[in-house]
């Protein structure tokens, strides 16, 4: 990585249960096939380290260069890396061309909501957000001025991501 790039960072947001995981795996395998360098991070409450078949497992099982879970307090790192931890975030994954991150609704940070018709959910979380970015669902839900892609529209997602956040990324680099 070029010590003067720093990686941009997309928040995956939604509801529980709404396939934002999913989504992750799918944009990591895309974007690592494109040879771009994918780390994730996974908010969660409480530690679960990097157990079969959870969260950050399947992000690092799909593909991810990097796998960072994230609470209030502690920090766990799975990372094929022979330099010393560094602290979250950029700090962590600073080696990454880019950074998908699941959760973190809250944050002013570029953010994809993904919003699903199965569910017990009526109505998109950031339809609102001027940080939405865009809008994943198989629902009739458009946001106004936000590009919006079925679930299984990744190669398009991950073209809209190359364009806004990759577009001076050499892949492999």
């Amino acid at each position: 990585m070029n010590s003067e790039k720093i990686p941009g960072i997309v928040l995956i947001v939604g509801k529980s249960n709404s396939g934002k995981t999913t989504l992750m795996e799918k944009l990591i395998k895309e974007l690592s096939a494109r040879g771009f360098r994918v780390g994730s991070v996974k908010h969660t409450h409480k530690v679960n380290f990097d157990k079969k078949g959870k969260d950050s497992w399947r992000h690092k099982n799909a593909g991810a260069v990097a796998s960072l879970v994230v609470t209030d307090t502690k920090v766990a790192l799975v990372k094929e890396d022979t330099r010393p931890a560094e602290e979250k975030f950029f700090h962590y994954l600073g080696d990454m061309d880019l950074i998908l991150a699941e959760g973190f609704k809250t944050f002013r940070l570029p953010k994809i909501e993904v919003f699903r018709k199965k569910g017990p959910y009526e109505a998109p979380l950031c339809l609102e957000d001027p940080d939405l970015i865009a809008f994943v669902t198989d629902t009739d839900i458009r946001p106004e001025k936000k590009p919006c892609f079925g679930l299984e529209d990744t190669s398009s997602l991950a073209d809209l991501l190359e364009q806004h956040f990759l577009a001076s990324i050499r892949p492999g680099a």
